[in-house]
């Protein structure tokens, strides 16, 4: 069985792509934060990490770089909302969903999905990164 680890920072997405995957057949650990699932993944062998970009303290970017020095077997996917959402009134012109995933990529991530997506498409991400099924 193969191993994932998400990465995110909002429990109903985390929960949501859990569910997904384990219905998937996938074994799931979850992480709230960058720093958290780093030891995670020192702990136990894990096949691909699913983690945000925008996040607290260790941001998605920062932590596919981390990963890819430490674990460069891992397959990592980036998953982007934007981050042009919140309390904040500020709401950056020139930071897109697609630059944050574009920058995502330049530092690793082997495939980047927007969010929301669809089951199917995390679970064709998924079989993508690894080389199984049509992707």
């Amino acid at each position: 069985m193969q191993n994932i680890l998400v990465i995110d920072d909002e429990p109903d997405v985390r929960d949501a792509v859990k569910r997904v995957l384990e219905r998937a057949g996938y074994s799931v650990r979850t992480a709230d934060n960058a720093i958290d699932a780093l030891a995670e993944l020192e702990r136990v062998a894990t096949d691909v990490v699913i983690t945000d970009i925008i996040m607290p303290k260790i941001n998605g970017v920062q932590a596919i770089e981390s990963i890819r020095k430490a674990f460069p077997s891992v397959r990592i996917i980036a998953i982007s909302g934007g981050g042009n959402f919140g309390i904040s009134t500020y709401q950056p012109t020139a930071i897109t969903t697609t630059a944050y995933l574009a920058s995502a990529e330049m530092a690793g991530a082997h495939l980047a999905l927007t969010k929301p997506f669809e089951s199917g498409d995390l679970i064709q991400a998924v079989e993508k990164v690894l080389g199984v099924g049509h992707a």
